[in-house]
């Protein structure tokens, strides 16, 4: 699976319902046994594969339809086989968080991390940042 950004955040975002820069965005490390599904909407509709999840993303922007953020971390919950990043709104409930894009090109994916481990995210720095619509 390529990286993308979920149909329903490309919906929102057309509808003038998604504002990135003024949310609280996060970043969610998911286990190799997650498969991307285009329908899914929430992290809830995720499923148990949460392996860690960052802090509010900072230094956000969007600039002519791509969106990048300051570098960040989070912290890896087991040690086991990790295969992508998920970007989503916090919202404080994954019943209502929702998904924004889906990760799994980033440079050192996928790999295993200790459980505890402390796992740098360094965005790309090339033309589509961390998504680019």
């Amino acid at each position: 699976m390529a990286s993308a950004v979920f149909p329903k955040a490309k919906e929102r975002s057309l509808g003038a319902g998604l504002d990135l820069v003024n949310v609280d965005v996060r970043v969610m490390l998911v286990l190799s046994s997650y498969t991307y599904d285009a329908a899914d909407e929430f992290v809830a509709d995720l499923g148990a594969v949460d392996n860690g999840r960052s802090t509010a993303l900072t230094g956000k922007s969007i600039t002519n339809g791509i969106f990048d953020a300051s570098d960040s971390t989070l912290n890896a919950t087991a040690a086991t086989a990790s295969n992508a990043l998920v970007v989503f709104i916090h919202t404080g409930a994954d019943a209502t968080a929702r998904l924004i894009a889906y990760i799994d090109n980033a440079v050192g994916l996928p790999f295993t991390p200790e459980a505890a481990q402390t796992c740098p995210i360094v965005w790309d720095s090339g033309a589509d940042k961390i998504f680019a619509l």
